[in-house]
């Protein structure tokens, strides 16, 4: 008889840690679970999926403008914050009880309490005092937001945690960072009213994206009434009559109701007695893992955010898929990081797959192929708006390296595209395919020419 309390104990019940329990569990492995918050994780409670419902009701403004070219009469809108926060809610709570169905159904233990390793084989929960012995540790417990701790009145300002929170909507916000986040969030708060502005350290936000892509949604985003400040910081966060006071770093002073830091997130190992257990983490906390998940401990694994590997939630699920079936279903493979498809839902979004022009450019010569045009929905709307479809060709081989898409539906365009570059195809299998008309996405199919730099 197995001298553990469990096969498996996996702390963080986020989308990578139910990945890993639940298919740990339909390998026979007795599994338990532990959370000190909700199940479901950043992603699920506090992340993507209700970022992405208030996305879509920001969205709601300008799809009752585009409306009248349509021929319809629409009253004037009116819009209730509190009722698009507790819609959201609702959604969420029925998201998360379905999680726990999930584990229920494998059978996975569920424990509602913060967990800390205690040994190479133990783990404590806190809400108990309880301590047990598994025969592998999964570490999941994901990340956290970052915020300036050095700033005077740092305390005073919020982050996306707390922006889902809100009790009423900011009137104005300042908003820092220039990466997913910030950009999403200031794309959201402007959609639906607030006086936006947003705050970057760096040149142009979305660093390490495409060029054409960060200067054509900088342009996007500006022309909807997003105010953006690059090359400085926020230096103090006041209170004054009744409201905030950011001062940045350039003497400039921003009244507002809200200050929002979205300037990253960083692993959440704090607290978890990795160190004490031997475990070697990086600088900036995260568990450095092998391709394989696991840590310089042999029962020690970890999945998700918590590496800082890539902090996607589909890369998370499928690192805590590959750990449970090379642990305890004899089925050894990991996770394969490259030509991952990703989204940035400012309005326009995003979506992208490959090299950008300028990584490819670094490796060797490249073809590129580019459109920008008005979408057929926008014509009869009257929006002046465009969209860009980008291909990066590797020039020898012809394989496409790079697609890129800002405007409608660049998600969804991309992650089909993300299948065809996966299986290595090249500009030519792009030309072959036949176009889907009418369609904004024919037009990655249907460009012949090639983009040649303008003479200076």
């Amino acid at each position: 008889m197995s001298s553990f309390d469990y096969d498996l104990v996996v702390i963080g019940a986020g989308s990578g840690g139910v990945r890993a329990a639940r298919v740990a569990a339909s390998h026979g492995a007795r599994t338990a679970i532990a959370e000190e918050y909700r199940v479901g994780g950043t992603c699920v409670i506090r992340g993507c999926v209700p970022k992405k419902l208030l996305v879509y009701a920001s969205r709601f403004h300008g799809e009752f403008e585009d409306a009248k070219g349509f021929g319809w009469t629409v009253p004037e809108p009116s819009f209730s914050w509190p009722a698009l926060i507790a819609n959201k809610d609702k959604e969420i709570d029925r998201l998360e009880a379905a999680y726990r169905s999930t584990l229920a159904r494998w059978k996975v233990e569920t424990i509602a309490s913060r967990a800390v390793v205690t040994g190479p084989d133990t783990v404590r929960f806190l809400a108990t005092g309880r301590e047990v012995r598994a025969g592998k540790i999964l570490i999941a417990t994901g990340g956290y937001p970052s915020t300036w701790p050095a700033t005077p009145g740092h305390e005073l300002a919020i982050t996306s945690n707390e922006a889902f929170h809100l009790l009423k909507q900011p009137k104005r916000i300042v908003i820092a960072g220039g990466g997913y986040i910030a950009a999403e969030f200031a794309g959201i708060f402007a959609g639906l009213g607030t006086h936006t502005t947003l705050i970057y350290r760096g040149t142009q936000i979305l660093r390490g994206f495409d060029q054409d892509l960060r200067d054509d949604v900088t342009a996007a985003m500006t022309k909807r009434g997003v105010t953006i400040i690059n090359d400085t910081i926020i230096s103090r966060i006041e209170k004054a009559n009744g409201a905030l006071s950011a001062t940045l770093s350039d003497g400039r002073t921003i009244a507002c109701d809200q200050v929002m830091y979205a300037i990253g997130r960083a692993p959440n190992t704090r607290g978890l007695g990795l160190e004490e257990a031997g475990v070697a983490l990086k600088p900036n906390g995260a568990v450095i893992v092998d391709q394989h998940s696991r840590s310089n401990v042999p029962s020690i694994y970890a999945v998700g955010d918590v590496t800082d590997r890539i902090a996607l939630t589909p890369v998370a699920i499928r690192e805590g898929h590959a750990f449970a079936d090379s642990v305890f279903g004899n089925q050894n493979w990991h996770a394969d990081h490259t030509f991952i498809p990703t989204a940035v839902f400012t309005e326009p979004e995003i979506g992208t797959i490959g090299l950008s022009e300028a990584q490819a450019r670094a490796l060797g010569p490249v073809d590129i192929y580019k459109t920008r045009f008005r979408p057929m929905k926008y014509v009869l709307a009257g929006r002046d708006e465009r969209m860009l479809m980008k291909l990066v060709v590797d020039a020898q081989t012809d394989k496409v390296l790079g697609c890129h898409v800002l405007g409608p539906d660049a998600a969804e365009i991309v992650q089909m595209a993300a299948i065809a570059m996966r299986m290595g195809a090249t500009k030519r299998d792009f030309d072959s395919t036949m176009a889907l008309h009418p369609s904004a996405a024919e037009e990655l199919v249907t460009m012949r020419d090639k983009w040649v730099p303008p003479t200076a």
